[in-house]
């Protein structure tokens, strides 16, 4: 397997795509983005309204995330950038045809991540908003599937492991 020069961490919220994004780039020495920075201020205020985004809202959003990885690619930088990727559609947005990107998805019980969502401080993603994003998620086929039970540090081991880097 060649190891891939950049991945998309994905998940429902409370998963926590960012801290072990941010782990694994830190380790790697790798550039870290979180897809929430791509969102135009627009879908910021629908989410902090707790109105869940719909695909229109989400098109520009994620092929702003598909160049970025594009370019960093095309530069040889490492990338590691955090993205729910909740639909297959959205991830063939983010990696068709881009064989140098590889999917991690952080699985967790509606439990695990109604408990780690529901002590979040000054986020724009509610608790409430937890059943709409579990209700879209289409589970990949073609990801690093990892429960979120064992530590960021164990989970970062675990992919860097399986991925060869």
């Amino acid at each position: 397997m060649t190891p891939p020069r950049a991945i998309v961490v994905m998940g429902a919220a409370g998963s926590g795509k960012t801290t072990v994004g941010e782990l694994l780039a830190r380790e790697l020495g790798w550039r870290f983005d979180d897809a929430d920075a791509f969102h135009p201020p627009e879908n910021i205020a629908k989410m902090s309204a707790g109105t869940p985004l719909d695909d229109t809202d989400r098109a520009p959003w994620l092929a702003a995330i598909r160049r970025h990885l594009d370019d960093c690619i095309a530069r040889r930088e490492g990338a590691v950038v955090t993205c729910s990727a909740l639909k297959q559609k959205y991830r063939d947005v983010l990696l068709k045809n881009n064989s140098h990107t590889a999917l991690v998805y952080l699985q967790g019980t509606r439990k695990q991540l109604w408990e780690r969502i529901s002590g979040r401080k000054n986020h724009f993603m509610k608790p409430a908003m937890l059943d709409s994003q579990l209700a879209a998620l289409e589970e990949p086929a073609d990801a690093l599937t990892l429960n979120i039970a064992p530590t960021p540090a164990e989970l970062v081991a675990s992919i860097r492991r399986q991925l060869s880097l």
